[in-house]
């Protein structure tokens, strides 16, 4: 186990009464608020109204950028810094899922900051300011954004997707209340669990030894997964396999799974630029490029793979070698991706000739640059596993 600093300041409202807490929580920074919202899902279950009601019963001016989609854009994040930045707002107030959470990182971040605040996505400057107050009302258990350090947005000059971590993200407070996640339709939470257990994935491969706590938080937490999103699928308005799917959600990305380790992440790398050229659900191309990525790295170093094989799959230590256990893995985890309904190959989701080199490229702007911990991925190998996915 390595060295490092565990330090997460959001504050989880976790059920049933979670709204009940709006007005107090709100009141602690402000009476002038933003809020940031995607389509007419949050109007249609009646949140946006309640949400408007308690706003408004508590003193608040309201302001508003809606429309928020998947993958979202930075021309919104511009928006709502405009706004923020002329009517003084206090709180920026995300309702919704990771593409509204993340438009709303982007927003805090950026009001304080004199140039653009796609320098924070290029890696060309970090927060030196502190940011506006974010606040969440979750309504999709799978980003985690809700809790954790990133932001990723999608810059329509080029379709680049980027990526930026950094402690000025994470919310200060998050109302999670299960019942929220009762309309999804099916895939949207099918995607949502494939997320989660990306997420999750990310971290477990490492190569990092005795890293046991973690390793057996990561395998239960995917296992909790696995065991309830079926539910939830079967009967949306189970609040009791919602509420463990939502919180394995937060769970998944606030950091605390990294602890002592170092994940690999060059999955969720090549996913962002399947997505932007796509417009493949994240949760999608992640459960499209898991297995590409995880039979790649089989080939290279099936140790880890094979130990995930047999602590999340329950494959027999005596199944054949390593190799053979990895696979065995490999397999399991495409069929579970096939219970929950989420494709595995880039034709299963509609993509039949994707452009594998630009991809590449987009992913690793410099020829010899490379992503991932556990695998190196370079641009030769990123077209391979693009390849594997197909």
């Amino acid at each position: 186990m390595i060295d490092f600093v565990f330090q997460n300041p959001a504050k989880i409202i976790f059920g049933k009464t979670a709204l009940d807490h709006l007005q107090e929580e709100a009141s602690r920074y402000g009476k002038r608020v933003l809020l940031v919202y995607g389509g007419h899902s949050v109007k249609r279950i009646g949140l946006y109204q309640q949400v408007m009601q308690r706003l408004a019963e508590g003193g608040f001016t309201v302001f508003e950028v809606s429309g928020i989609v998947p993958n979202p854009l930075l021309s919104r994040v511009y928006e709502g810094i405009e706004i923020c930045r002329r009517e003084n707002v206090d709180l920026v107030l995300a309702l919704g899922g990771g593409s509204v959470i993340d438009t709303a990182k982007g927003i805090v971040n950026g009001v304080p900051y004199p140039g653009d605040v796609w320098d924070f996505y290029a890696q060309l400057a970090v927060p030196a300011c502190a940011p506006l107050p974010l606040g969440v009302l979750l309504t999709h258990a799978a980003a985690g954004s809700e809790m954790s350090y990133s932001s990723v947005i999608t810059n329509e000059n080029g379709m680049l997707k980027r990526g930026f971590n950094y402690i000025t993200n994470v919310p200060a407070f998050s109302l999670l209340n299960p019942e929220w996640t009762y309309s999804l339709p099916p895939y949207q939470t099918a995607c949502g669990a494939a997320d989660i257990m990306a997420h999750m994935m990310e971290r477990y491969f490492t190569d990092v030894e005795h890293v046991e706590l973690t390793d057996r938080l990561i395998t239960a937490g995917i296992k909790t997964v696995l065991h309830n999103a079926p539910i939830a699928l079967t009967t949306p308005d189970d609040y009791d396999s919602r509420a463990e799917i939502m919180w394995a959600g937060a769970l998944a990305h606030n950091t605390l799974l990294n602890t002592g380790r170092i994940g690999d992440w060059a999955t969720h790398k090549l996913s962002h630029e399947l997505s932007a050229a796509y417009g493949l659900t994240h949760g999608a191309a992640l459960s499209v490029l898991f297995p590409a990525w995880m039979k790649y790295a089989t080939k290279q170093k099936p140790k880890k793979i094979a130990q995930f094989a047999m602590d999340v799959f329950d494959v027999p230590a005596n199944f054949g070698t390593e190799t053979e256990i990895a696979l065995e893995g490999i397999k399991r985890l495409e069929a579970a991706y096939r219970t929950l309904g989420v494709p595995i190959t880039l034709r299963e989701a509609g993509i039949e000739n994707p452009d594998l080199q630009m991809m590449a490229e987009k992913a690793l702007p410099s020829a010899d640059s490379a992503v991932g911990a556990y695998v190196p991925v370079t641009r030769p190998v990123a077209v391979a596993i693009y390849t594997l996915a197909l």
